[in-house]
């Protein structure tokens, strides 16, 4: 993509403005290693629910990347976990893998973040784990699009098609 802007100037400058030529600037496109977070929190398929909700306590995060080894096959979010010990009456000794959402949607760390965008709109995820050479190696969620992106049309477009896959139709 490309964008163009004008120098603002005000004062004595001001005079000047049509000597002043429109710049034309060329972004790179953003890759989403660049707005990924590296340091993911993740749990194996063995551990249990409590050690899980253990987890988003300590690491105050909202969900655990579920893996068999280092790949990763599931997320568990805040409210699985909720649903699935409080309203389904699961057993906080269980297992993750258990409860954890699958098939799992991923991205890989050198796509582009208009790609994961896409993804995440795609299949209605808030969060999107990301592989590296099938390791998980990073997540990015839709609050970062949002914030580090800096790109608000992108923002707003993944956060409304996201949101209408979250909404149930009446």
């Amino acid at each position: 993509r490309s964008a163009r802007f004008h120098v603002n100037m005000t004062g004595s400058e001001h005079s000047m403005r049509s000597a002043v030529p429109a710049r034309s600037i060329r972004f790179r496109p953003v890759l989403i290693s660049d707005v990924m977070t590296h340091a993911v929190v993740s749990a194996d398929v063995s551990d249990t629910l409590r050690h899980v909700g253990g987890l988003m306590r300590e690491r105050n995060v909202g969900s655990v990347v579920v893996c068999d080894g280092r790949r990763p096959v599931g997320v568990i979010t805040d409210r699985d976990l909720a649903l699935a010990v409080l309203a389904e009456d699961a057993d906080p000794e269980g297992v993750a893998g258990d409860h954890a959402s699958g098939p799992l949607v991923h991205g890989d760390v050198n796509m582009e973040l208009e790609g994961a965008a896409d993804l995440m709109i795609q299949h209605h995820i808030r969060r999107l784990p990301l592989l590296d050479d099938g390791e998980l190696a990073g997540i990015v969620t839709i609050d970062d699009v949002a914030v580090r992106a800096g790109d608000l049309d992108l923002a707003q477009r993944v956060t409304a098609e996201v949101a209408k896959g979250a909404i149930p139709e009446f």
